[in-house]
C-alpha cells in the first residue's frame, strides 16, 4: 500500500516535488559537501581550476543551487540538466545576473555540450537513478565533455555498512542487483559499494580524494542514509 501511496516516476515525481515539496526537503542552500570540495581544491591547487575561465556542467542540478554557489564564489560559467521543467524554471529565477544556463533534459541521453568544453561536472544524487547500461554509457559522456586534468565531482549513496540500504534491497528489490524501488518515487535506484564506485572510474579518471558520511548509525542502530563523495580528476593521456 505504501509503495502505491507514494508512486511517481521521473519527471512528473520530480514536478510535484518541486512546486510542493511534500516527501523531500529540498533547499535553496548549496550542498555541505560541495563547498568541502571545492575547499579542498583551493587548498590543493589555488585557483587553477576555481576561476573565470571555468564552465562547469550539473547533472540533476534541480534549482540550481550548487551553480550558483561557483558561480558567485568563484566565477564559474555554467549549465544546469535536469529532468524536471518546474525545477530549471526555479533555478533560472534564481540565477538572474550569472552566467548560468538550464536545459530540461535527461542524464541518460548524450549530453547538450561539447567534447572536452568543461572544467568541472557534478553529479549529485543523479546517477544512482539509472542502470548499469545508462550508467556507463554517462560515465563516457563525463569522459568526453570534460578537459584533460578536469574534475568530476561524484556525491551518491554508499551501501557499505548502511542497514537502511540493506533494508530498502531487501523489501523492495529491482530487478538489477544492487537496486531497489524506491518507495516514495516509485522508480529504481542502485546503490553504490565503494570498491563499485572506483571499478566504474578506473579507466578515465584518478580518484584524488574520497570522504564518507557517518551519520547513518545512532547508538549501533540504522539511522540516516549513507553517502560518499568522490573527487575524480580526468587522465590526461
Amino acid at each position: 500500500m505504501k509503495r502505491k501511496r507514494f508512486a511517481g516516476k521521473g519527471q512528473d515525481f520530480w514536478n510535484k516535488e518541486y512546486k510542493t515539496g511534500t516527501h523531500l526537503a529540498i533547499s535553496t542552500n548549496p550542498s555541505e559537501d560541495l563547498q568541502k570540495f571545492a575547499r579542498w581544491l583551493e587548498r590543493e591547487h589555488g585557483r587553477e581550476f576555481l576561476n573565470q575561465t571555468s564552465t562547469v556542467l550539473d547533472l540533476g542540478c534541480g534549482n540550481g543551487r550548487n551553480l550558483i554557489f561557483l558561480a558567485q564564489n568563484y566565477g564559474l560559467k555554467g549549465l544546469g540538466l535536469d529532468i524536471s521543467r518546474e525545477a530549471v524554471e526555479q533555478a533560472k529565477k534564481l540565477s538572474t545576473d550569472l552566467n548560468l544556463e538550464y536545459k530540461v533534459g535527461s542524464i541518460s541521453d548524450v549530453l547538450p555540450v561539447p567534447d572536452r568544453s568543461q572544467s568541472f561536472v557534478l553529479d549529485m544524487m543523479t546517477s544512482h537513478f539509472l542502470n548499469q547500461e545508462q550508467r556507463k554509457k554517462l560515465i563516457s559522456e563525463i569522459d568526453r565533455v570534460l578537459r584533460p586534468g578536469g574534475w568530476l565531482f561524484l556525491k551518491t549513496f554508499l551501501r557499505d555498512d548502511d542497514v537502511n540500504a540493506e533494508r530498502l534491497l531487501k523489501e523492495n528489490p529491482a530487478e538489477e542487483k544492487g537496486s531497489y524501488i524506491h518507495p516514495k518515487i516509485g522508480q529504481a535506484e542502485h546503490v553504490f559499494t565503494e570498491a563499485e564506485i572506483e571499478a566504474s572510474l578506473s579507466e578515465f579518471f584518478t580518484i584524488e580524494k574520497v570522504t564518507k558520511s557517518h551519520g547513518h548509525l545512532r547508538q549501533g542502530h540504522a539511522f540516516k542514509r549513507r553517502s560518499i563523495s568522490v573527487y575524480a580528476q580526468k587522465k590526461i593521456n
